[in-house]
């Protein structure tokens, strides 16, 4: 089950996909998608944002078989060996990836509404949390400095932390 997006309206979703116009030319594409993923998943991207969520996203990802089997894992001491891709890996890319863009439009939702700040909130239980995403949760933040961040981190761990990283199930919400 996917995140519960707590301000996910029609405006939310036109500024997440103007990000995802944005990024088009310099998409972030998983090395686990095959190349049929390749191909596909930035429109399926635009069509989740739509009028979609990452559970929708998650099945499509599945369903048209868009990720690859197995993939490269470095050894220990050293090489590599071929590992199966985790069987939650269409999960875990869609939350991931629909909820930076989420955030991103809720960013620009947020920055053209005149509302200065953001709230960090869970949006997905998880049974064991990470400390580091336990802390994160009631800060309140820079909808211009989160933006910013995302925009220059796409496909890597953003400076501010948000979101809190793979399965971390943080978002934000207006306050």
């Amino acid at each position: 089950m996917g995140l519960s997006y707590l301000n996910l309206d029609e405006a939310t979703r036109r500024y997440m996909i103007e990000e995802i116009e944005i990024d088009a030319s310099d998409l972030y594409l998983s090395p686990r998608l095959n190349e049929k993923g390749l191909a596909e998943y930035p429109s399926v991207l635009r069509e989740a944002a739509q009028t979609h969520d990452d559970d929708w996203l998650a099945a499509r990802i599945q369903e048209r078989g868009l990720l690859k089997f197995k993939e490269q894992r470095r050894k220990p001491k050293g090489g590599y060996t071929l590992v199966d891709v985790p069987y939650t890996a269409h999960e875990t890319m869609a939350e991931g990836e629909f909820n930076r863009f989420y955030i991103r439009g809720l960013c620009r939702h947020a920055i053209d509404s005149g509302i200065q700040e953001l709230i960090v909130y869970r949006a997905k239980e998880v049974a064991h949390p990470r400390s580091a995403s336990l802390a994160l949760i009631g800060t309140r933040i820079s909808p211009r400095a989160l933006l910013d961040d995302l925009r220059a981190h796409s496909g890597e761990t953003p400076a501010l932390k948000m979101p809190g990283g793979p399965n971390s199930g943080l978002s934000v919400r207006l306050p």
